[in-house]
């Protein structure tokens, strides 16, 4: 691995990065959200699964169906940010281990229960998840991630005839100070860690 990456990057991606709940109207286009995409497809996920799948709501209508079924707080962020990401997990993902596991061809048929199934695509889509605001914020986008919101609706408008289910809402743009909050407390390392 090259040297670690210098105090700015570390700084924008998560020091000095926030939530945002406020956004500049500027656009992203569809060029970004697929460099996006691209960067944070590499983050590693169990036995390279690969479950989440991702709906960029940009569109007037889109964002007004989604803004419908989502807490009245987070009505206007939905309108107002130039894209917000459903980021889902696919229940149907073992379908595709042969091409994105090949290595273990008999993975797919290992994986018989449906509660394992569950388990295993929302714990690797949440991470996939994460990996996109990364990758949006070390390309000089803002981040809103949300909960918030009515799942079976959004299921319904947003995902009809698959078995892919939402987990969670991430706005995305460039952010602005509007209903920002001060910086929260985090645990400190002997809070929330221990060493073995």
């Amino acid at each position: 691995m090259p040297d670690r990456l210098g105090d700015p990057a570390l700084d924008q991606i998560f020091r000095s990065a926030r939530t945002r709940n406020g956004w500049r109207p500027d656009p992203v286009p569809e060029s970004l959200l697929r460099e996006i995409y691209d960067l944070a497809k590499f983050g590693p996920t169990a036995a390279n699964s690969t479950p989440a799948r991702f709906v960029f709501v940009a569109s007037a209508e889109a964002k007004d169906r989604l803004a419908s079924v989502a807490a009245d707080n987070n009505q206007a962020k939905i309108r107002q940010a130039p894209v917000t990401a459903i980021v889902g997990y696919d229940l149907d993902f073992t379908e595709h281990l042969p091409k994105l596991f090949p290595h273990a061809p008999r993975m797919k048929d290992a994986l018989t229960d449906p509660e394992v199934i569950e388990q295993m695509a929302f714990r690797n889509a949440s991470l996939q998840g994460a990996y996109l605001m990364i990758a949006a914020r070390s390309l000089g986008l803002d981040c809103g991630p949300m909960s918030g919101f009515d799942n079976a609706k959004v299921d319904a408008l947003f995902f009809a005839g698959t078995r892919t289910k939402s987990n969670f809402l991430c706005s995305i743009g460039y952010g602005t100070d509007h209903n920002l909050f001060d910086r929260l407390p985090r645990h400190t390392f002997e809070e929330a860690c221990r060493i073995v």
